[in-house]
């Protein structure tokens, strides 16, 4: 694998020389769903500069965002940036962090046009910064409510960082909440030394299992799945070097919560949904096997509940039970790749893969 440093300055150099989204080589920067109507709301609202350098694989703004405190890891020309500045409203405050100048140049000229939008918006920082560092840099230290990122971790040489990085902003309850690229086995060397490979988020996707392992190391004790679907590519050049493997789109939240266990373990408990979250009027889906109704009672295993009680989410539900009693561990908790759009998958895999979701 190339050098740290040259990897990073291959993926800056590519982006920079970019002049808009059909100029990427395959489809894996391409979002894959359909945004919310809240979003769409906020979108619309976006400059169309910053929209036309706008490379995502995902969707990654998650619901419940007033007044919170906002990092958008990787933030690019400032798109989610500006969606989340909307969201967060006037006493709220959004970090755009990104290591590519000409990219920030596009985010930052675009703040005036944002400044007159009609609405409330909360502060934006737009800061040139190393996603490996950028605590340090900024000075975050358990200041942050939500960490956001749309396809870029798997840019970085070093993911490990990036995740204690995000582990060290965060405030107890936060979260990681993001999309990324991933694959069904660990990429080989000979991909990983290719720069078009590179910025086109193929050569550093991690292999699914690694992930889940190494955010479990850092400290995020059950990641969770919110939606994944396939990479197909389309581009036959490539798609000939990658034979054998298959990519997925993925959006994963990781919580900070030093009280969440290794596996889902049941205590009998289980929660009801107030509706009381602006976008989630009818249902909250806190992850792709958790979808809570209005109203009804559902059970959870412990991890669960501890994500909804002990997060910015504790006053939106009902809860029934507590930690007395021990039955083992919850019923469904997958081991297998966790991908329902997986090749093969009957959707036996937990949400997060090991020790994911019940």
């Amino acid at each position: 694998m190339a050098s740290p440093s040259s990897v990073k300055t291959s993926v800056s150099q590519y982006y920079t020389s970019l002049e808009n989204t059909q100029s990427l080589k395959t489809n894996a920067c391409e979002t894959s769903s359909a945004p919310p109507s809240y979003i769409l709301s906020a979108l619309k609202n976006v400059s169309p500069s910053v929209i036309s350098k706008y490379y995502g694989c995902g969707l990654c703004i998650p619901p419940l965002l007033s007044g919170t405190t906002v990092v958008d890891l990787g933030c690019g020309s400032g798109r989610d940036a500006y969606i989340i500045s909307q969201l967060s409203g006037s006493k709220g405050k959004v970090y755009g962090v990104d290591m590519t100048e000409a990219q920030l140049d596009v985010a930052k000229g675009a703040m005036e046009y944002h400044e007159g939008l009609e609405c409330e918006t909360s502060e934006v920082e737009f800061v040139e910064s190393y996603i490996e560092s950028f605590a340090e840099e900024i000075g975050l230290e358990e200041d942050v409510d939500v960490v956001v990122s749309n396809c870029v971790i798997n840019l970085s040489p070093d993911k490990e960082a990036v995740l204690r990085q995000a582990y060290k902003c965060l405030k107890s309850g936060g979260e990681l909440y993001f999309s990324d690229v991933y694959a069904s086995r660990r990429v080989p060397e000979s991909l990983r030394k290719d720069p078009v490979l590179w910025g086109e988020c193929i050569s550093g996707a991690l292999y699914w299992n690694d992930f889940v392992n190494l955010a479990k190391k850092v400290g995020f004790a059950d990641p969770r799945l919110v939606s994944d679907a396939p990479i197909t590519i389309k581009n036959k050049e490539i798609e000939k070097k990658c034979e054998g493997i298959e990519f997925y789109s993925a959006t994963y939240r990781l919580f900070k919560l030093e009280t969440l266990e290794p596996d889902c373990e049941d205590y009998g408990q289980a929660v009801i949904y107030k509706g009381t979250i602006p976008e989630c009027p009818v249902a909250f889906e806190l992850d792709s096997h958790h979808r809570m109704e209005k109203g009804k009672v559902f059970p959870v295993c412990g991890n669960t509940w501890r994500m909804l009680k002990e997060t910015r989410f504790k006053e939106h539900f009902e809860y029934i039970g507590n930690f007395d009693n021990h039955f083992g561990i919850f019923e469904g908790c997958g081991k297998a790749i966790p991908y329902e759009s997986a090749s093969g998958n009957g959707g036996g895999g937990g949400g997060g893969g090991d020790g994911g979701c019940c």
